[in-house]
């Protein structure tokens, strides 16, 4: 078979078929393999039209239908499945090669696979891809990492099937071996903490104001509109106003109230913790779906648990709208900057060199956490690169501290009226606690050294110090 094709793409399921017609749509050749050949006969039946494609059936003439160095994008499960796809192309591979994992792969497997590629002479790219399998087609948002040499040859065609927002492609090369994947399951992370958010406005909105899917969906609509414009938002004022045909119900209505996750946000939540990174509304979000899907334990709750909550009753209906406005605003950017710090701390940690004002740009379009706001957070890290705390800039500072109030009634209010906000109420007590002059962490310093002696220090001078609680109680300089 002749080597003619730019690219290759295996695994032929929803996006890896919508990305190899995107390749095609942009000019690109591009051969075409799936473990069962009736998918790729499918795609050649259903889209051959959409450029020009070369079909194989084996793995051994799929490689050789591609142009060296070759590039083959993997798009198949995460897990054994990709390794499996790895080993079956090695033997066909040659020095310089470029293999690509197009799937939502853990970092740590990422890490793994680009040593042992690297030892054969061959370039692993890890690449995130976001935007689902409209976005696929259409232009996502691409996250690759691994060796940058690859991305000389990659990166040009990753960028011209990307997303452009004003012109700029939505892609770069995010760091060495499993930066791509990394930030691509951080993104996950903050996805599922915008649509907890989300979810809690609609409940409030529903509790506070007794007001219908429909008509909620209109203020969703609305605030499409201002600062809160993006994806999710757009998605979810169309959801809202969705009738179910069999029933004539709101469509939400029908919906079981059980949230599934595919694990991009545990993942997120316990490298969080490895790192020793808050992500309180991330963690939250991800509780929050494990908690929808506690049958057994809400049905307990409910038939034996007291909720002694008040019934709420909105005086001013426009104030409260745009307190719930204000608040979803001000949780949101503290999920994204919790999701920045956690970049921040695994880039430090792993020498990937991440550039956050380059994520957040990339993210701006194609992604399902495109927003309006992505350009301010663009901005905030061009003001400053090193910037601490992405809600302590001038601007987000300000925008968050115009909400507070609002904010504060809200997270109460839902408290006083048993409406569950997790989401709300831990970003505002993550707000609260970043922003204080003193925490009661000290009294846990002193509780620890008091039943374990692991030392504590002082405010008033240097060293590390243990108190003979047991003794007489003396300070010695541990």
């Amino acid at each position: 078979m002749s080597a003619r094709a730019q690219i290759g793409v295996t695994g032929l399921a929803v996006m890896g078929r919508n990305l190899a017609r995107n390749f095609a749509r942009h000019g690109y050749t591009v051969a075409v393999h799936n473990r069962s050949y009736a998918k790729t006969e499918s795609l050649i039946a259903d889209h051959g039209t959409d450029g020009d494609f070369v079909p194989s059936e084996s793995t051994a003439d799929f490689v050789a239908s591609i142009e060296r160095p070759r590039k083959i994008v993997i798009m198949v499960k995460a897990g054994a499945a990709t390794d499996a796809v790895i080993d079956e192309l090695i033997p066909h591979l040659e020095e310089g090669d470029v293999v690509i994992d197009g799937g939502n792969a853990h970092f740590p497997d990422t890490i793994r696979r680009e040593h042992k590629l690297s030892e054969l002479g061959l370039h692993f790219v890890g690449m995130g891809v976001s935007g689902g399998e409209e976005g696929a087609l259409n232009g996502p948002s691409i996250m690759p990492g691994g060796p940058k040499e690859s991305y000389t040859t990659l990166g040009p065609i990753l960028e011209d099937i990307s997303a452009k927002v004003d012109g700029t492609p939505c892609c770069t090369w995010v760091g060495p071996d499993g930066a791509g994947h990394f930030v691509k399951m951080v993104h996950n992370g903050i996805e599922y903490a915008d649509m907890q958010l989300i979810a809690e406005a609609y409940d409030l909105l529903k509790h506070g104001l007794g007001e219908s899917a429909a008509g909620i969906g209109k203020i969703f609509e609305q605030w499409n509109k201002g600062d809160l414009e993006s994806f999710l938002i757009e998605i979810t004022a169309d959801v809202l106003q969705h009738v179910d045909a069999e029933t004539g119900k709101a469509f939400v209505d029908v919906v079981l109230d059980q949230a599934e996750q595919k694990g991009t946000g545990r993942w997120t939540v316990q490298n969080a913790l490895d790192l020793g990174v808050p992500i309180t509304g991330i963690a939250e979000a991800t509780f929050a779906r494990a908690l929808s899907g506690s049958v057994p334990q809400r049905e307990a709750a409910r038939a034996a648990l007291p909720g002694d909550a008040g019934t709420w009753q909105i005086e001013d209906r426009d104030a409260f709208v745009e307190d719930v406005r204000l608040a979803l605003y001000a949780s949101k950017l503290v999920a994204y900057s919790q999701g920045f710090d956690q970049i921040a701390a695994a880039s430090a940690e792993y020498g990937w060199g991440i550039d956050r004002g380059a994520m957040a740009r990339i993210w701006r379009g194609g992604c399902i956490i495109r927003a309006k706001f992505l350009n301010r957070i663009t901005e905030a890290y061009e003001r400053d690169e090193n910037l601490p705390l992405l809600i302590a800039d001038p601007y987000f500072a300000d925008v968050v501290g115009k909400g507070l109030a609002a904010w504060r009634r809200i997270v109460a209010q839902a408290a006083l009226n048993g409406v569950p906000t997790p989401a709300f109420a831990s970003s505002l007590s993550y707000y609260d606690g970043v922003r204080a002059e003193r925490l009661p962490a000290a009294l846990i310093q002193a509780q620890r050294d008091f039943f374990g002696a692991h030392t504590y220090r002082r405010v008033d001078r240097e060293g590390t110090f243990h108190t003979e609680w047991s003794g007489d109680r003396s300070e010695t300089t541990a």
